[in-house]
């Protein structure tokens, strides 16, 4: 059941498969803000977000099944497209007209997948450093390079990929959290999720959307990858900036991300 939205608040949602979904969720005005986490991440890392963006939008964070509060137990497949359907699940139940999907990393893929199926209720999609990793663009030897440590040692592959996604301007007490808080995921689901997200391609949302998508991205997105998208992504950098920059910096980044929702809506 949800409270009043002009205070942030919990509610649930049935993912497509019936997996309790809670989501933070406030605010008032159109287009609604859904901001969607990365892998093995969580809805709190849009902490910082949700009470500065309620002032002018109704806003919505959901716990992916698996993630945070979220329960996996049911779930029989694992893939960026199921979590897509999920999030379909979300913006169909709370937001009553346009929606603008704000996803970190993996929460990116799903934010292209979702808008794919939403089609007109989607109004534009904004990407948080999701191509750090050239997504469309790994061959099956590299996939299983990036993919083996995981398997191999799950907490120290994490741990790995904190420090390998942050910069002098990452926070030492965040990387210690975020190496905590994702080394808790299940493996039993985490990585055949990670396995589909690193045999995931773009090409496909992208030329279906005819809707602006843009990207803030940090100082960790390879050319590889920005070459691929440029033709359909309009770039803002933060200079310097690690992979979990809304984190790292909440008011620039919150100052960015208003200034593009500016031009947007």
């Amino acid at each position: 059941m949800i409270g009043n939205i002009n205070s942030l608040t919990t509610t649930t949602v049935l993912a497509h498969d019936n997996i309790s979904i809670p989501c933070d969720h406030g605010g008032s005005g159109e287009p609604m803000l859904h901001f969607i986490h990365g892998w093995t991440c969580r809805r709190n890392y849009w902490k910082p977000q949700l009470p500065f963006f309620k002032e002018k939008h109704q806003v919505i964070a959901p716990d992916l099944p698996g993630h945070g509060d979220a329960l996996a137990e049911g779930r029989q497949s694992w893939t960026v497209a199921d979590l897509a359907r999920d999030v379909e699940s979300c913006v169909l139940k709370l937001s009553p007209g346009q929606t603008i999907l704000v996803g970190h990393s993996m929460g990116g893929a799903v934010a292209l997948e979702a808008a794919r199926s939403l089609k007109e209720k989607v109004s534009a999609v904004v990407l948080v450093d999701t191509f750090v990793i050239d997504y469309g663009g790994l061959d099956h030897e590299t996939i299983q390079g990036i993919a083996a440590p995981f398997e191999s040692d799950f907490p120290s592959a994490i741990a790995g990929l904190i420090e390998n996604t942050s910069t002098a301007a990452t926070p030492s007490d965040l990387k210690e959290r975020l190496i905590r808080d994702m080394s808790e995921a299940d493996p039993a689901w985490a990585l055949p999720l990670w396995r589909d997200l690193l045999s995931w391609s773009p090409e496909p949302a992208f030329e279906a959307l005819k809707i602006p998508i843009h990207a803030i991205n940090g100082a960790l997105i390879p050319e590889s990858a920005r070459n691929r998208c440029a033709p359909y992504v309009t770039e803002t950098i933060i200079p310097g900036a690690g992979h979990f920059l809304q984190m790292e910096d909440p008011e620039g980044f919150n100052r960015t991300l208003e200034h593009i929702l500016s031009r947007l809506t």
